[in-house]
């Protein structure tokens, strides 16, 4: 049972040190290390299927997934999963998305004029209504679709914690945001996120009844053939090269991984 890591980020931008954030330089960095190190980047339906037991790995497989659908994931993340040909998935906010207003052919004219705000600024431009300084439209979203390497899909309607909702509200939350995926893109939406990492047994419940494959947590881990996929673990990448390098070898060799992440329990 090799064990995947499936790799949580957030911002790809200049702002070191910001919460949930990779500087654009170390972002290249693990992306090129995966590349030139024989890395095979898997998307969602080939880790399902892993999960399964209707998929053989190779030795070095590992997952990509960025959390809410920030802007600069397109101005700094997708040149490069470009240049080095990964596979990556964003686990989308749907309002976020419905709200963004910019228009693509806007953005790429004012690529060099725009400033990239910190984690919090881009919190509060978003109860501010403007979301289209921080999140990705749908243009921009199918444009990274039809890339072939970017796939999309739901990390609610909201960002709700979805450990705090009513049945009814955890359906609004799920159900909507599968089908304006599904509407936008015109594929399937079979897989989630949840926000914050909040769940319980009803919420897990209710994604299952939405028509949910799997669903991807904050708990720390890697995959194995066997996992449960309604309850993914994550690993939350830190902004280092060095400690990417040092992970990845850990993370995808049986031994090492299942020692070290035993440690890091206690």
């Amino acid at each position: 049972m090799r064990p995947v890591p499936v790799l949580m980020y957030h911002h790809i931008n200049p702002h070191k040190g910001d919460m949930v954030t990779i500087t654009p330089a170390v972002f290249e960095g693990q992306m090129e290390y995966l590349h030139k190190a024989g890395y095979r980047t898997l998307k969602i339906d080939e880790l399902i299927s892993y999960i399964n037991g209707a998929l053989t790995l190779p030795q070095k497989a590992v997952v990509i997934t960025f959390d809410d659908g920030w802007l600069d994931n397109y101005i700094y993340a997708f040149p490069v999963i470009k240049k080095y040909k990964i596979n990556a998935t964003v686990f989308l906010i749907t309002n976020r998305a419905e709200n963004a207003s910019l228009q693509n052919s806007e953005l790429q004219t004012l690529n060099s004029k725009l400033t990239i705000p910190t984690h919090e600024e881009s919190k509060s431009l978003i109860e501010k209504g403007e979301s289209h300084k921080v999140a990705l439209n749908w243009g921009i979203i199918k444009e990274m679709s039809n890339s072939g390497m970017i796939e999309f899909y739901s990390h609610t309607k909201s960002h709700a914690k979805c450990n705090s909702l009513s049945e009814k509200e955890l359906m609004e939350e799920l159900k909507e945001s599968q089908q304006l995926i599904e509407k936008r893109l015109g594929s399937p939406c079979p897989y989630f996120c949840w926000p914050y990492g909040k769940y319980n047994d009803l919420s897990v419940n209710v994604a299952k009844k939405t028509g949910y494959k799997a669903i991807f947590t904050t708990n720390h881990g890697v995959v194995k053939a066997g996992s449960d996929p309604f309850a993914i673990n994550r690993i939350i990448v830190k902004d280092s090269v060095a400690w990417f390098k040092k992970r990845m070898v850990i993370y995808t060799n049986t031994i090492l991984s299942s020692l070290y992440l035993k440690i890091k329990k206690k």
